[in-house]
């Protein structure tokens, strides 16, 4: 891995783990402001809305170097870490998860087209992949690392860690990512152009639905494993270690693949993998290998599509509003998180049963597919694959002048 995209990862690992961490430790945090369970969700939530707001800094930071942005997206990766280990009461502490969720959409999608430049030909997908192996990785190690930090010391420990994370990436950023030429300068209005074309609504559609799919499982996939696969509270956090390695798979995976194909085809591959597990958690009864089989897979499908999602927007903001295209991804990321952890809730509540949410996830699923594949079809239709052949030289095959080919 190039010294410069390990340097974006580390990045996106201290972002995939502020995402996701307090979801380990809300029960400690929320006995530590005094408030409900319930009522210690909005510290999630907080986040989420942090990344949407964060898209506006590209608005009025198209001038600047990406190299410049990144590190002041790190910066608030400090700050808002370091008030949330801070945090005197649940105000404060709602109020430091907004500005660390600031940075988040906009940091990958200014990290998505230093990636790509920084990439070797025909290998953009493949260093995208890379950088966002940061956030995959945060999930298989560092939110596991984060509970039991919370768990064994104080959640504020969490946090604490996370700033000395974010300092050191400072540093590698500064030291190994080179200058990128900023965007070109389209105006406010102009970056925003590109979205007057139906293509990258069904883009962000599919990033949408399909997240909102596989959330309303997923946001309860702790107590899925406990109820269904009948494992121990104790066993989970090595089975979203589990999770998190398929979710790194998947995302090199779906890197490579898009390098060599169409990359919403290949998104649309990664979903219907996703939708594809999200019914045989509906169907199959359960067990402790099922369950640790269709954890793993799900967590494939959710990261395969990642890289040729970013790279779509990225490219389907060209002339100016890249940037923006690729943290709207990001956004929308978000909001189908939202949006399947509240369709699941409601599923689950109709009668308790931990598979209900699967199965209300699989139509939103199947929609994302469909979304993908009629992009696909009309939008896409020059894969690049023919600037990939090389001419093969009969000397170097022992073939004779007739059978050369390209």
């Amino acid at each position: 891995m190039k010294k410069s995209l390990l340097a974006l990862a580390a990045g996106a690992f201290a972002l995939g783990a502020a995402e996701f961490v307090m979801m380990g430790i809300l029960p400690q945090a929320a006995e530590a402001m005094h408030v409900s369970i319930p009522s210690a969700g909005h510290f999630i939530s907080a986040y989420a809305i942090g990344v949407c707001a964060g898209t506006v800094i590209l608005v009025f930071g198209r001038k600047i170097p990406p190299k410049r942005l990144i590190l002041a997206f790190i910066v608030l990766i400090i700050i808002g870490n370091l008030l949330s280990a801070l945090s005197l009461n649940a105000p404060m502490l709602i109020a430091a998860r907004f500005i660390a969720g600031l940075p988040h959409g906009a940091f990958f999608g200014t990290a998505t087209l230093i990636a790509k430049s920084v990439a070797d030909p025909g290998k953009e997908a493949k260093a995208v992949s890379m950088m966002v192996t940061g956030q995959t990785v945060a999930n298989m190690i560092g939110v596991p690392a984060g509970t039991l930090l919370a768990q064994h010391m104080s959640w504020r420990m969490t946090f604490a860690a996370l700033s000395i994370w974010a300092l050191l990436t400072l540093l590698l950023v500064a030291l190994w990512v080179p200058d990128v030429a900023a965007i070109k300068d389209a105006g406010i209005a102009g970056q925003f152009r590109f979205l007057r074309r139906r293509g990258p609504w069904f883009i962000l559609g599919a990033v949408f639905v399909g997240n909102t799919g596989i959330f309303c499982w997923w946001s309860y996939v702790s107590p899925w494993l406990i109820h269904i696969g009948g494992f121990s509270a104790s066993v989970v956090p090595a089975l979203m270690m589990l999770a998190g390695f398929g979710m790194v798979v998947g995302g090199l995976s779906g890197g490579m693949l898009t390098d060599n194909w169409r990359h919403a085809g290949t998104a649309a591959l990664g979903q219907s993998i996703s939708a594809i597990g999200l019914l045989l958690v509906f169907l199959i009864p359960g067990s402790a290998v099922s369950t640790g089989i269709l954890t793993f897979w799900v967590a494939f499908g959710l990261f395969f599509i990642s890289s040729p999602q970013q790279i779509l927007m990225v490219e389907a903001g060209e002339g100016g509003g890249e940037l923006i295209g690729g943290a709207a991804v990001q956004v929308a990321f978000n909001l189908g998180n939202a949006v399947g952890s509240l369709v699941g809730g409601i599923a689950l509540a109709d009668g308790g049963d931990y598979h209900l949410p699967a199965l209300a996830g699989v139509p939103f699923a199947v929609f994302a597919v469909v979304l993908l594949i009629v992009y696909s079809w009309r939008h896409e239709t020059h894969t690049g694959a023919i600037n990939r052949l090389r001419q093969v030289h009969p000397e170097a095959i022992g073939s004779t002048p007739e059978t050369t080919q390209v």
